[in-house]
């Protein structure tokens, strides 16, 4: 069974974007992922279609209607037991841990938001969960969903060439990753660190932890306490 994403968006011509290229292009032509995109104009209101509407209680901006949003996302037709997500820049973190659930799982519903925001009663009815991207405000939520699909893909079956890969990356062990090396041994009097070219994996994997935990503390503090408190529970 593949990961089928599907899209309500006003600007399906986003999609796939980048994700039709490279490996993630290459699972999409394979069939180890599928992408539907819905038109939320299609569902819209009078002569120019309008899904959009001023808010309740005055205040600037356009919000987005929820009869118009309902109808687009019930013409999907995906199963109920597929997640139905709303990008948006209130919703809970996008994580590590969010993502591997997502590409477990068979696909995801994905509501891009625009204006300055979509009615709470289709939230509500609709059953969506917002997620967030991050701690800043976006155009639109198209590149949140293609951000969001570019994590989930490369961690489906077959799509990256060495399954491996991704299992010492950032957040996969609650710690950033550690300095990467490779050739020439010296660049710009810059050598590569003696322990990687010593053949001693054992020393090597204490020193690659030990860069982690270095680089964690000084740049994401918050994921070691995070992880101390997991210990303790």
């Amino acid at each position: 069974m593949s990961f089928a994403a599907t899209i309500v968006t006003l600007y399906p011509e986003m999609f796939p974007g980048h994700l039709g290229h490279s490996l993630a292009g290459k699972a999409l032509a394979n069939g180890a992922w599928s992408l539907q995109t819905v038109q939320l104009r299609q569902f819209g209101l009078g002569k120019h279609r309008a899904v959009d509407d001023t808010p309740a209680g005055g205040g600037a901006g356009m919000v987005l209607r929820p009869d118009c949003l309902a109808e687009a996302i019930d013409s999907a037709g995906v199963a109920a037991e597929t997640p139905r997500l709303l990008m948006s820049p209130r919703g809970k973190p996008l994580t590590q841990a969010l993502v591997r659930d997502l590409a477990a799982g068979p696909g995801a519903l994905i509501v891009c938001g625009r204006f300055e925001g979509v009615d709470e009663r289709v939230i509500e009815a609709r059953g969506l969960t917002e997620i967030s991207i991050g701690d800043y405000i976006l155009s639109g939520g198209e590149p949140a969903a293609l951000t969001l699909l570019d994590a989930v893909i490369r961690l489906l079956p077959g799509v990256m060439g060495n399954e491996e890969s991704g299992a010492e990356e950032s957040f996969e062990t609650g710690l950033l990753e550690h300095p990467h090396y490779t050739k020439p041994a010296e660049w710009e009097d810059r050598a590569v660190p003696d322990i990687l070219k010593s053949g001693n994996h054992a020393a090597i994997d204490t020193w690659r932890r030990e860069q982690a935990e270095r680089l964690t503390e000084e740049r994401r503090p918050d994921l070691l306490a995070r992880r101390a408190d997991t210990s303790r529970q």
